[in-house]
């Protein structure tokens, strides 16, 4: 009885050894993130290499002499404007008033377009009705027709969004119709012998196979989109990256020209970076190439 209660006594005296806790991160992921860095840093530093050495040449040809500085004066001073203009608070709102208006005619050129050209490129009686007028229309420019718009519409917001949707259309457009016609004709019999019906084929077939071409006039459109309406902006508006460079050109104030310009440039590769991304999302079936 005595040793029965010792070893009670004994098992509840000594302590349990004390397990440490688990590490979280796994060593084989934190190895191959270590082997991941050197090569994302050399893709970066290789990418940057361009526009590093663009921007020194833009800080030394005016300080050298190259360059008349009163046109071109150096990087530094365009990015001191730049910061002005980002504290004073006139950068936001040019730039708020261009990405709504831009945003606006990108959007509904996109949910016109799309839907329009695989209606087109499906049924060939609506190609052959419409394609006359699609051929007029592609071949007019946007800015040829501005003054048609601020006549119709006046030089508020909705001739610059109309502009841009007008301009958006046709790469969508465009685009959409041949992604559909230049479907793989294979696919097309396979999925036909399957005795898929004609909404199936569409959805399962058409839509996918489609999606990487549309991807390409959307991609167009939003370069387009921003082009044209800095063009827009600068015949008549009160705000805008348009308006902005405008008025420091009458102003002779060429830093915040130049800060105008390249926040342009800026906003058209963040725009196109994410349109790659989401594109990138919407064809993550697709096998890459050389596979």
């Amino acid at each position: 009885m005595s040793s029965d209660v010792d070893v009670k006594v004994t098992a509840a005296v000594v302590p349990r050894p004390v397990v440490a806790d688990r590490p979280t991160t796994r060593p084989g992921a934190v190895r191959r993130l270590a082997y991941r860095v050197p090569g994302l840093l050399l893709a970066v530093a290789t990418k940057s290499v361009a526009v590093a050495a663009l921007l020194g040449v833009w800080e030394a040809a005016p300080r050298l002499g190259l360059v008349d500085s009163t046109f071109l004066p150096p990087f530094s001073e365009v990015a001191r404007a730049w910061w002005e203009l980002a504290v004073n608070g006139q950068l936001a709102t040019n730039l708020q008033a261009s990405l709504v208006r831009s945003l606006s005619g990108f959007a509904l050129a996109v949910a016109i377009a799309v839907p329009l050209g695989l209606l087109i490129g499906w049924y060939r009686p609506v190609a052959d009705l419409l394609s006359p007028l699609l051929e007029v229309f592609r071949n007019t420019a946007a800015l040829a027709l501005l003054p048609v718009f601020v006549l119709i519409l006046g030089i508020g917001e909705t001739s610059k969004i109309s502009i841009v949707l007008y301009a958006c259309l046709w790469p969508i457009l465009l685009n959409t119709i041949s992604a559909v016609r230049n479907v793989d004709p294979t696919l097309l019999r396979l999925a036909r012998s399957m005795n898929l019906s004609a909404p199936r084929l569409f959805q399962k077939v058409i839509l996918p196979a489609s999606v990487p071409v549309v991807f390409t006039g959307i991609r167009l459109a939003g370069a387009v989109s921003i082009l044209v309406l800095v063009a827009a902006e600068m015949v008549g508006a009160k705000a805008g990256l348009g308006y902005l460079v405008n008025a420091s050109q009458f102003n002779f104030a060429i830093p915040q020209m130049y800060a105008g310009i390249i926040t342009i440039s800026a906003v058209g590769v963040l725009f196109n970076q994410l349109l790659v991304a989401l594109e990138r999302r919407f064809t993550a079936w697709r096998v890459p190439e050389g596979n």
